[in-house]
This record gives C-alpha cells, structure tokens and sequence, in this order.
C-alpha cells in the first residue's frame, strides 16, 4: 500500500509539474524540457555505458541551437529524416538476437533517438501563430492513455505475450485495449480541446500505438542488456525520466513527420 502511494504522488506529481510548465509560458515548458533531455541523456549514458559529460554537453548545445536559430525547413526535415532513419534501426535492432553495440551506434542512438526527438517535442507546440502547447499536451494524453489502458487490460485479461524475451509482462490483448481506448481518447480531444481534425488526431493515435509502444520496448531492451531495472531513480515507484518519456521519444520524429506531410499536402 505505501509503495502504491508512493507511486501515485510521484506520477500526480509529475503529471502537474508538465502541465504547469507547458501551460504558464513558452520559457517554463522550454526550460523543463531542457531538464527532461539532461537527465535522459545522463540516464541513456549511463544504460549503454559511454561517457556522460561530452554527452550532455552535446545534447545541450543541440537544445539550445535549434530553438534559439530559426532553420528553413529542409533542415528540420533531413534532420527528422535522420532520427526517424535511427528509430528504425533501433527496431531492427530489438527484435534482433544482438546485445552488443559499437560506440558509434551508441552515439548514434544517442542523437537520433534521445536528442533529436526532445528537440522535435520542444518545437511542435511553436505554430505560425505563436505558442500553443494544445497539440503536445493531447500527444501526451494519448501517450499515457496507451500505456495506462495497456497495462490494465494486460494484467487482467492478457494471456498473449507481445515480446516476452524483451518485456514479459506485455500483452496482445494489452496492446489491442490500449489503442482502443487511444483511439477514443484521440476523438475526444479532436472535439473539445483542439481545432485539428479527427483525421490529424486518428494520425496521431496510430502512430503514438505503433512506435510508441516500439519505443517502450527498446527502453526494455537497454535496460535488459545494461541488468537494471530502470534507467533512473529520480521519480519514486516510476524510475527514470527516460522510462517515463521512452514512448513519445521513440513516437516524435515519425509525429513530426506526419505534421511535415500534413504540411506539403494541405
């Protein structure tokens, strides 16, 4: 009981301190998520075992070049190009026999599936008419929607295991459920909290099912590769910020890329 209240105020928590940061101003959101991609970088550092302080450095230096200079697009392009194209080798790479990663794909992995993704979150709420955290707030409600329904229906009726080498605890049914009730969450928030349509919002849902719960499993693998049960103890009952925020990490270069077609073609 105490290790469920423990978990409980440490997610309320967490959940508040988001909302609150994305909705009083651009510079709190900003700020918190340059806190998110520090303490993400050090948390994946310290799974794949290289060094941390280059690596912050790094990351840090990426988050503040790219919202402070303003790039034409065919840069954010190559560059969601890019993290997605690492995204993609890290789905060969978890449903694959390997264990062992060279240093360059580890710093690989590094920019293209931590980095660049918290980079590309930082920017969606930036539309042409100024700030609007609106659209990453419902990603986020789809994405804990996901993995919330996912775990309930998974433990009270999944029977079917979805990859028990890399997560034993994950389901088909679990899976099944939770996009479901995505999907349903995605038509709400395309009526009464967004202007986007329930087609952008469907998009949304599909994506945030598929490559999110792709991205939770990688997290799975490094952290079955690195013997440890979270990638971080910074949240209570939870783990780290990485194993909060491994699914919509792994879903946002492919997010930004539906919001890049949905450009070209409207």
């Amino acid at each position: 009981m105490q290790e469920l209240l423990r978990r409980g105020f440490s997610g309320f928590l967490y959940v508040f301190i988001l909302l609150f940061c994305e909705l009083y101003s651009q510079e709190t959101f900003l700020a918190l998520f340059a806190f998110f991609l520090i303490v993400s970088v050090y948390e994946f550092t310290r799974l794949v075992k290289i060094l941390y302080i280059p690596s912050i450095i790094i990351g840090t230096i990426f988050y503040i070049f790219f919202n402070k200079y303003a790039l034409q697009d065919i840069y954010w392009e190559v560059i969601t190009w890019f993290s997605a194209i690492i995204c993609i080798y890290g789905i060969l790479f978890l449903f694959s026999e390997k264990s062992h990663m060279s240093v360059l794909i580890k710093s690989l992995f590094l920019v293209g599936y931590v980095i660049i993704p918290f980079v590309l979150l930082s920017k969606i709420p930036m539309g042409i008419k100024g700030y609007n955290p609106k659209i990453l707030i419902g990603i986020f409600v789809l994405t804990w929607t996901q993995d919330t329904i996912a775990f309930i229906v998974g433990k009270t009726i999944g029977k079917h295991k979805l990859l028990e080498r890399i997560s034993p605890k994950k389901t088909i049914e679990g899976f099944i459920g939770g996009c479901l009730f995505t999907f349903g969450a995605s038509l709400f928030i395309a009526k009464y909290f967004t202007e986007a349509s329930l087609y952008i919002w469907g998009g949304i849902a599909i994506i945030i099912c598929v490559f999110g719960t792709l991205g939770d499993l990688f997290e799975s693998k490094l952290k079955r590769i690195a013997n440890v049960k979270d990638s971080g103890s910074i949240m209570p009952g939870h783990g780290g910020i990485l194993d909060r925020l491994d699914s919509i990490i792994f879903a946002a270069p492919f997010l930004y890329l539906f919001f890049i077609i949905l450009r070209y073609v409207s």
